[in-house]
């Protein structure tokens, strides 16, 4: 696939996340070629932000890609409405950013990377004191 096709791939990726948990599931089965623990692992960690933030929204704000890689910073906003790594819901509004690194072989996902700001996060959910304010 050449680089403008890996990068459709990632951004329907990423449109599919945001019609919901049911569709984000049936994304990954069809667009993710990884070990299979490995793919249940992704299922199981977005199960669990739906679960949190039920009106998850991804948002592109930049997409590079060269060869099989593609790479795009994110943002992510939604509201915390269900439990979320222990932590009770706080009906908050977040907003968090991240970058994502996929490898693209045979017109499917087989390797993921991504760091995201759970600092911030976990700030925006009052779990964690920013730094002068009190």
């Amino acid at each position: 696939m050449s680089a403008k096709e890996n990068k459709e791939l990632v951004h329907r990726l990423f449109e599919e996340f945001n019609k919901g948990k049911a569709a984000t599931m049936a994304v990954i089965d069809r667009s993710i070629d990884m070990r299979g623990d490995l793919k249940d692992a992704w299922k199981q960690m977005e199960s669990e932000w739906y679960d949190a933030f039920p009106d998850m929204h991804v948002t592109i704000d930049d997409m590079v890609a060269e060869g099989d890689k593609v790479a795009a910073r994110v943002t992510m906003t939604g509201t915390h409405k269900g439990k979320f790594m222990g932590i009770p819901p706080t009906n908050k509004k977040v907003t968090m950013w991240g970058i994502v690194i996929d490898r693209i072989a045979g017109g499917k996902i087989v390797e993921d990377h991504g760091i995201f700001d759970t600092l911030g996060l976990m700030r925006q959910l009052g779990l964690v004191p920013t730094p002068g304010k009190g």
